[in-house]
């Protein structure tokens, strides 16, 4: 799996009710290889996945996209990565309330 095919396999894995009044919008830059530049945003009950930056985002999350999908698969210590670097997240408040939401977690 790539970190774009995780991204854009978002929509599909997370239930509406789970959304439900949640508002945010993340920009994933995932440099590499099956890498990319993302835009999730959390809206009306529906998350949405859009290839780009676009709007002013909440929490910006910058990664190597083989690192970011270390941690998505669980071969990588979410905590560890953030705290050597690998994973760099603007505003971990946000992402800490999304991460489980998002399978980071």
């Amino acid at each position: 799996m790539t970190s774009k095919e995780f991204i854009n396999g978002l929509p599909e894995k997370v239930s509406g009710d789970v959304l439900e009044g949640l508002a945010t919008l993340f920009h994933f830059d995932l440099t590499g290889e099956g890498g990319g530049q993302f835009t999730i945003e959390v809206c009306d009950n529906q998350l949405t996945v859009n290839e780009g930056l676009t709007g002013e985002p909440k929490c910006i999350i910058n990664a190597k996209s083989n690192d970011f999908v270390d941690v998505v698969t669980g071969k990588s210590n979410p905590m560890m990565a953030v705290l050597m670097g690998k994973i760099k997240i603007s505003n971990q408040g946000e992402m800490i309330k999304y991460a489980k939401i998002f399978g980071l977690m």
